[in-house]
């Protein structure tokens, strides 16, 4: 029979080593809020991205260092992020695409960026079509999780690397 110590220290050592490897993995998450105000013909987006993902994300596609989010950024920065956006995230109401607005931005918690975006003049609606890649090429582990609340109804959509884009019926 073996001593006490001898297998209690190698036990806390393992239990030590599988709990910290949880705290070194990194969340890639993104959360979006596309949302339908009938009464502004109006559909509103609220998009809550990890500033260093989404700066690794705009540099790996464009080939260009940026510091959105951060005291260094520039116009540019601010212009490329737009584009990075509106490439990677689009909607389309009864099968035609819709441009969308960027509206502003905003650091939250220091290590969040949360955009506000808008597409004016939506009268009701039979579909909407969303397609969210939105970092996914950056890194295959990300997920941009999308809450859509259109007719007093709310619905959650998961994207991820294998699925960008999905049609919700009305």
């Amino acid at each position: 029979m073996l001593p006490k110590n001898r297998l209690i220290y190698p036990l806390l050592g393992l239990l030590f080593l599988s709990l910290s490897a949880f705290t070194f993995h990194k969340f890639y998450m993104g959360v979006f809020q596309v949302n339908y105000a009938a009464e502004k013909k109006m559909i509103q987006i609220t998009s809550r991205i990890f500033v260093d993902d989404l700066n690794n994300g705009i540099e790996k596609k464009y080939h260009k260092k940026t510091n959105i989010g951060t005291e260094k950024e520039t116009q540019a920065d601010v212009d490329l992020l737009k584009k990075y956006l509106s490439e990677n995230f689009t909607i389309k109401i009864n099968g035609q695409s819709k441009p969308i607005t960027f509206l502003s931005k905003e650091v939250e918690s220091d290590d969040v960026l949360v955009c506000y975006s808008r597409i004016k003049d939506v009268e009701k609606f039979k579909t909407i079509e969303i397609s969210n890649s939105i970092l996914v090429d950056w890194n295959t582990e990300q997920q941009n999780i999308t809450h859509i609340t259109a007719f007093g109804v709310k619905r959650s959509v998961l994207f991820t690397e294998s699925s960008r884009k999905e049609l919700l019926k009305y």
